[in-house]
């Protein structure tokens, strides 16, 4: 395939777009299929031990993330993506012959080994694809196959409670293997002239050392870093723990609230990305700081559907929070990468992604451990609720501080 031709860059978003879903998919499931699997594995019946479980993912994902950002900005992103792509789907298929909680932690953390080189390779060979004109709905557009797959996770429950949890994992890891055949037949790598010339000018090692030590000196990259990892408490909360909480709240069976609480989010999250995405390529074309507006009104937005999800008790009010949560989350989740690029050349940035992935999986990790202590003390809803402060402080941090002066910073 000609990567020259125009077309094909969304040809690449449409490609990276069922990995992405897949990517989602395979991790979700596992959060609404608990009761299933409790029955075989009689550790998971605890809230806090499945919280632990859920979160091996989060630590060795967040630990790997800026190592395959690393890799990323060094090696043929077609190859690191495909090999991820079968490696977890391979792990997905295993999961359903464990038959101990030490195989599912095993398990679950090579998943979190292989699918943290997704993101960062990813993102960066869209951002490269695309330009300022078209960066934020590409971007939102993948975004919207990790909700999807997010939705499709919410059946996990009621795939394992209409034939097993074992077919499950078996169906969906088959899926992921085949496909990565695919992917690689019709995937093509591209690199931006200038990353390319410079990192063919430098010793790799040293270039790599240069571009960690550029982003850690780098004022505005650590408030990105920390802008991105804030809004993740919540998000992760929500990807891990809102099933739960509806069960919990509405008092229905997981095989219900699973799918009513990912479908709701994912959909909403859908609209976010696709507005946030089109607004923001618009908007910077006549403001510069379109891209960070655009992404603290999306954060904004969270911040009222937070404390609604903790402490909403109808099925209502539970579901309006949740699709204002989505739209603003996908706001500000189309616009985390096109704001990178505003500060970030091209040659670093699949690291920078992965050290905000890192640090955000991080937040992640410890509030999915956390609210499987508080669903087990019964304050589930509260604690959740109790995360929109923390957010509301770097919305505003970040505000006072990030001033883009360009729409892409050249190397």
């Amino acid at each position: 395939m000609n990567i020259e031709n125009p077309k094909y860059k969304w040809t690449v978003v449409g490609l990276l777009w069922f990995v992405g879903l897949l990517n989602y998919l395979d991790r979700q499931m596992l959060s609404t299929m608990r009761p299933a699997m409790q029955i075989d594995i009689a550790e998971l019946q605890s809230a806090e031990t499945f919280g632990i479980l859920m979160s091996i993912f989060l630590w060795i994902y967040g630990f790997m993330s800026p190592v395959s950002g690393l890799i990323a900005d060094r090696v043929n992103r077609k190859w690191l993506i495909v090999f991820s792509l079968f490696i977890w789907s391979a792990v997905t298929c295993l999961m359903g012959f464990a038959d101990s909680f030490t195989e599912l932690k095993w398990l679950r953390g090579i998943m979190g080994l292989s699918e943290a080189v997704y993101i960062p390779a990813a993102l960066s060979l869209i951002a490269d694809y695309h330009t300022s004109k078209t960066r934020s709905l590409a971007i939102g557009i993948h975004m919207t196959g990790l909700y999807f797959g997010q939705a499709l996770g919410g059946f996990g429950a009621t795939f394992a409670k209409e034939y097993s949890w074992h077919q499950t994992f078996y169906l969906f890891g088959l899926v992921g293997i085949i496909y990565a055949i695919v992917l690689a037949i019709l995937l093509r790598e591209k690199r931006v002239k200038a990353a390319v010339s410079t990192i063919a000018t430098e010793p790799r090692n040293t270039n790599m050392l240069k571009g960690v030590g550029w982003l850690l000196s780098n004022l505005s990259f650590w408030v990105i870093l920390f802008y991105f990892a804030m809004p993740s408490l919540p998000g992760w909360a929500t990807k891990n723990w809102l099933p739960t909480l509806f069960s919990e709240s509405l008092g229905i069976d997981m095989a219900v609230a699973g799918p009513i609480a990912t479908i709701t989010i994912a959909a909403s999250s859908f609209l976010g990305v696709i507005m946030g995405g089109i607004i923001s390529d618009k908007w910077v074309q006549r403001n510069i700081k379109a891209r960070v507006y655009t992404s603290a009104i999306g954060v904004f937005l969270t911040i009222p559907a937070i404390l609604i999800l903790g402490f909403g008790d109808t099925t209502f009010v539970l579901i309006l929070a949740a699709i204002l949560f989505g739209v603003g989350f996908g706001m500000f989740d189309a616009n985390n990468m096109p704001i990178l690029c505003q500060f970030v050349p091209a040659r670093y940035r699949a690291t920078a992604y992965g050290l905000m992935n890192m640090t955000g999986v991080f937040f992640g990790a410890f509030i999915t451990s956390v609210l499987g202590k508080s669903s087990d003390e019964g304050h589930l809803g509260r604690d959740f609720a109790l995360m929109s402060g923390v957010v509301l402080l770097i919305l505003i941090i970040q505000l006072a501080v990030l001033k883009p002066a360009v729409q892409e910073m050249e190397d």
